[in-house]
């Protein structure tokens, strides 16, 4: 496939709130996408560094990471790794990447610096994957107006829902100011348990986003809660367990939508 025929989708997975699985999916998503041969390039934007490290990518001692692209100094492609994954490469992040959203309140373009890198290499990759922190700051901000799409994990637990109005609120405002082009391309249920309260939260969330949530449920298993911490994808660590089962079926209905 030449470049010219890559489709260049650019995804933000993204909830403000903590522990609903963001980096998990990012990662196993992306791994899942280059088993199916697509060309997969994995953004770190979290100054915790989940995304890096679940690659087995080391997250400390680097001369340069995300943050150094977002403030001028190198392009994204200097500084990527390739992951042991086949067709997944990881632009790292470091806790360094903390300091960017002191840093680029003042600075010029400060919302598009993440657009303006993407954009010239968008078209080298099928899928670029962007991992975001679990807050609505200036690096998430960046994320949403680089992306054509949102990936949304919701948990399947009480208040699944609590915050997520604050997402949508921003959306509509970047929509509005920076990125005409982003909506909501899909909410993967993760950390699905067969109960009555699971399936009660899976309803709810499909009453309010509709045919955007996923067919695929991310079950809630042992083994995807290790993997990060062997420093491998589920794919990879569990190969043939309910987990990996789970984001191949999804990684297969992120490409039939497109």
């Amino acid at each position: 496939m030449s470049s010219q025929e890559k489709t260049g989708r650019v995804f933000a997975v993204v909830n403000q709130k903590g522990g609903v699985g963001k980096s998990t999916t990012a990662v196993n998503l992306s791994a899942a996408l280059g088993e199916l041969g697509k060309k997969v390039l994995v953004i770190d934007l979290d100054p915790q560094g989940n995304a890096t490290s679940g690659f087995g990518l080391s997250k400390n001692h680097r001369e340069y990471c995300v943050y150094n692209a977002l403030l001028g100094e190198t392009d994204l492609l200097s500084i990527a790794e390739e992951a042991e994954q086949q067709g997944v490469t990881v632009v790292p992040a470091t806790i360094q990447l903390a300091g960017a959203e002191v840093e680029l309140v003042t600075a010029m373009s400060r919302e598009t610096r993440l657009r303006n890198l993407i954009d010239p290499i968008k078209n080298e990759f099928d899928y670029i994957i962007i991992d975001c922190a679990p807050s609505l700051g200036l690096l998430t901000i960046n994320a949403l107006t680089a992306a054509d799409g949102l990936l949304i994990p919701i948990q399947c637990e009480f208040y699944a829902l609590e915050g997520l109005s604050k997402l949508l609120d921003s959306v509509r405002l970047v929509n509005t100011h920076l990125n005409a082009n982003l909506s909501v391309f899909g909410v993967v249920m993760t950390m699905y348990a067969r109960n009555k309260l699971a399936n009660q939260v899976v309803e709810e969330v499909k009453e309010h986003f509709g045919d955007k949530v996923f067919n695929t449920l991310i079950p809630r298993t042992v083994r995807i809660s290790e993997a990060p911490s062997f420093g491998m994808p589920i794919t990879e660590y569990d190969n043939t367990g309910k987990g990996a089962i789970a984001y191949r079926e999804l990684a297969k209905e992120v490409v039939s939508r497109g």
